[in-house]
């Protein structure tokens, strides 16, 4: 698609080559958002408040951005292109109003006439608005970095998922325990979707009639259903630098009958609305707890609910064109993004069957061709799996036709691997020991013609260990897309004051292409612009110090080293491992032994699932080491601790600029990627980390030398867990220091006294089943400390390091990873 002019607004969707636009000034602008605060908001423009003013900026941006959606879609069918539709049930977009002006171009235009005319802060308007509660992780994360990516390089593209009214909890901290109050996201609306009257049916429950067509065949039909109608809502993204808009459609759930009058008239007030109540329950929460039995029923729901009321709306569109579906395949692209959506399989398959009248060989060649799957695990116990007699009683339809597709499936196994039933049983669908269970990612891999992991490393552990009999059958199938981020949400808006000296030095063709940063690499060893770069991370770090005092009521030194940790608290993670280093750097300095090192500051930001008891325990560990180490006159400002709340997508882009250190630590061969190591990296932090996910691949472009790497890599962790004498016993007899810190932890050192509430971690640290290897890794952590310590105080080196860093990132953007999905796995050409 052609670019459009930056300073230009309200284009017409009706000119066939592309929009025409008039062009935006400051006084259309005011009066654009007079005219929302008028109509949409019934507030007086001179009495408007800074929440007000955001929802009438944010409807003036959508005016904007629907015109150019509308274009978009006739450019779409105009030219007849293939959809991809990237199915999640995550899209953690964090704030839209920021990054939809930087990729419209008009954040100084929008700035100067919020000032200039109407006397308000675009930085204090931008405060007002709400983090979408649609996501939680790293998994959303990515979604909404492939969103923009597709936008910007044109992709004729649909994200769907669902649209939660509650996102995963607000976090508080009550005496350093994680406490889960409601994210309740959407209580003063989102100006930046469009509910649409699009409806459509979506069934549970029921049994399944068989009978014969008039050709004789069997069919099958769903009946005596409960049904939930599906509301779909749509969020625009835009392109950077392009006419391209495309969208997210969410779906809610919605009863197919609001009210039973009987009942109410009867006075049963309750039962009149609780039907309706149930139904909407789908689309309330993202993640509902599944440690207990209507949680996990409610989670398969919405997997169920949401892949549903897609393919209604993926086949609607495919019918405007096409009588038949013998371009179904040519016409259609569905990325599963992991195994959330897996039920999508038997879905299609019972449509092209059951609704369109297909037989099973036409129907499955359609399916295979028409799904690929990215995987995000290395963990077995991480890949999903649903108890069948759940699966039966939500889905008998869908059952049947999963039971069917593992009997040709195993039959096939049996052809290439005669008599070997072992090998059957570990490829089955149907997982037989205990409860049996169904096996989704072991759908998603028979179901679909491409099986990408997300780093190299995750793929080959694919083919070796994970899924090596899968491999063994459909080796073509499987593939490498290395995941990436954006750089126009991590670098441009998150870092404005780095991303402009960037600019201002090699100009700024790296916003639409990163590998364009290479050419600051002979700048790295210029120290004038050393001084520069680094003032810009030292104004960064003031910053958060500040937003430190003010949330945890902690002052930090912006001169000190910035270590920092934020992802989802996991016990693969490793944050014991960062905790125990700090914990052996806080004895050295009340020792007198930590002379050489510099002042640190570490920083801690993550939340907990509800019900993983040890994680919420990892957090009580860090904010009461936090609470003695920063209580304690010995230790002045050489050490703090912070554990900040309530983690999500606006707090990282205030602390990931102002970070020196990246804490990317997990046991190699248990990290798929990670895409937080990239967007540190992109912002100057130097990273300490294992060789495992992505932080091999950063390695290999940036330079191992420009990076702290420990530990051991993930051959010698499957080494280490097969041999009896490499146990976590030995390091606590051998090193005083490791055994003196874990002492302090079961002696009530960090705890009031309390030898019981952390003596659970301290017995799985020194347990020889200990799955994650903290103690085996540890000794090199703290080594690869010191020198991170060191090089710290050697400004000009670690300015080069910094810089070159952020120069080697290329690779790592989600521009090149969708270019990879479309062109290997989507067959679409840019």
């Amino acid at each position: 698609m052609s670019s459009m002019n930056r300073d230009t607004l309200l284009c017409d969707p009706d000119t066939p080559t592309g929009p025409y636009c008039e062009t935006l000034s400051a006084d259309n602008l005011v009066s654009t958002i007079n005219h929302h605060l008028l109509s949409f908001l019934g507030q007086d423009p001179m009495l408007a408040s800074n929440r007000e003013i955001y929802k009438a900026l944010a409807y003036t941006m959508r005016d904007l951005l629907i015109k150019r959606w509308i274009w978009t879609q006739k450019e779409i069918y105009a030219r007849n292109r293939k959809r991809v539709y990237y199915l999640s049930m995550e899209f953690l977009i964090g704030r839209s109003l920021g990054n939809n002006l930087i990729n419209l171009g008009l954040v100084d235009k929008v700035a100067a006439a919020l000032e200039k005319v109407m006397g308000y802060n675009l930085a204090e308007v931008r405060e007002e608005e709400e983090d979408a509660g649609l996501g939680n992780g790293g998994l959303g994360r990515l979604a909404a970095c492939f969103m923009d990516s597709m936008a910007t390089l044109g992709l004729p593209a649909y994200g769907y998922g669902i649209r939660y009214e509650y996102g995963l909890f607000n976090q508080h901290l009550q005496d350093g325990f994680q406490v889960e109050r409601p994210d309740n996201w959407l209580r003063y609306g989102n100006p930046w979707e469009f509910d649409r009257r699009t409806l459509y049916p979506v069934k549970f429950h029921g049994r399944v009639h068989r009978y014969q067509d008039h050709n004789g065949h069997l069919r099958h039909q769903w009946v005596d259903t409960n049904e939930v109608m599906a509301m779909a809502h749509d969020m625009l993204v835009p392109g950077f630098n392009s006419d391209s808009v495309i969208n997210m459609r969410l779906w809610s759930a919605k009863a197919s009958r609001g009210l039973d009058l009987v009942s109410f008239n009867l006075g049963n007030y309750a039962q009149a609305v609780a039907s309706a109540v149930e139904s909407e329950t789908i689309s309330k929460v993202l993640y509902p707890s599944d440690d207990i039995r209507e949680g996990q029923e409610l989670r398969f729901k919405q997997q169920y609910f949401f892949v549903a009321a897609t393919f209604q709306d993926i086949i609607r569109r495919y019918k405007k064109k096409y009588k038949n579906f013998s371009e179904f395949t040519a016409q259609v692209a569905v990325q599963l993004n992991d195994t959330h959506p897996a039920i999508a399989i038997p879905e299609l398959m019972r449509l092209l069957m059951d609704k369109e009248g297909l037989g099973w060989e036409e129907s499955w060649k359609i399916c295979v061709s028409t799904f690929a799957y990215t995987n995000h695990t290395l963990m077995p116990e991480a890949l999903e799996t649903w108890a069948v007699d759940l699966f039966h009683r939500v889905l008998p339809r869908h059952l049947e036709i999963v039971y069917e597709i593992n009997r040709r499936f195993l039959a096939e196994v049996a052809s290439l691997y005669p008599g070997d039933n072992e090998r059957l049983r570990r490829m089955s669908l149907i997982e037989e020991a205990g409860v049996k269970r169904v096996r989704m990612a072991f759908l998603a891999i028979i179901g679909s013609h491409s099986i990408n992991g997300v780093a190299k490393l995750h793929s080959h552990l694919q083919k070796t260990r994970i899924f090596k009999d899968f491999y063994e059958i459909y080796p073509d199938r499987f593939n490498n897309k290395t995941n990436g981020i954006t750089q126009r949400r991590w670098l441009l808006k998150a870092n404005p004051g780095l991303a402009n000296l960037i600019t201002k030095n090699i100009g700024g063709d790296w916003v639409s292409d990163l590998f364009f940063l290479r050419r600051l690499e002979p700048l790295a060893t210029q120290r004038a612009f050393q001084e520069r770069w680094l003032a810009e991370k030292y104004r960064n770090k003031q910053q958060l110090a500040a937003l430190i005092s003010s949330t945890c009521g902690v002052t930090v030194d912006p001169d000190s080293l910035f270590d920092v940790q934020i992802k989802r608290i996991h016990e693969y993670k490793r944050q014991l491992l960062n905790v125990l280093h700090v914990i052996v750097l806080y004895q050295r300095i009340i020792a007198g032994r930590a002379e050489d090192s510099p002042p640190r500051t570490v920083i801690f930001a993550g939340k907990a699932a509800p019900s993983y008891v040890r994680a919420k325990l990892i957090i009580k560990l860090i904010n009461s080491v936090a609470e003695t180490i920063n209580h304690d006159p010995r230790v002045a400002n050489r050490l703090k601790l912070v554990f900040i709340p309530n983690y999500g997508v606006s707090l990282a882009e205030k602390i990931i600029p102002a970070a020196d250190v990246s804490e990317q630590i997990s046991a190699a061969g248990t990290e798929a990627s990670g895409t937080g190591n990239m967007k540190l990296a992109l912002n100057g932090a130097l990273t300490i980390g294992t060789m495992d996910g992505a932080n091999i691949e950063m390695s290999e472009e940036i330079g191992r030398e420009n990076m702290f790497i420990f530990g051991m890599n993930a051959q010698e962790v499957e080494a280490t867990r097969r041999d009896p004498s490499k146990v976590p016993a030995t390091v606590y007899r051998n090193n005083s220091e490791i055994r003196g810190a874990l002492d302090a932890m079961a002696s009530g050192y960090f705890s009031r006294g309390d030898t019981t509430l952390f003596q659970p971690i301290v017995h799985t640290l020194l347990s020889p089943d200990d799955p994650y290897l903290l103690l085996q890794d540890l000794e090199d952590y703290i080594r690869c400390q010191e020198k991170v310590g060191r090089e710290f105080m050697n400004k000009e080196l670690w300015a080069r390091k910094s810089i070159l860093n952020v120069a080697r990132m290329g690779k790592f953007s989600t521009d090149r990873t969708i270019r990879e999905y479309a062109e290997e796995i989507w067959g679409i050409k840019l």
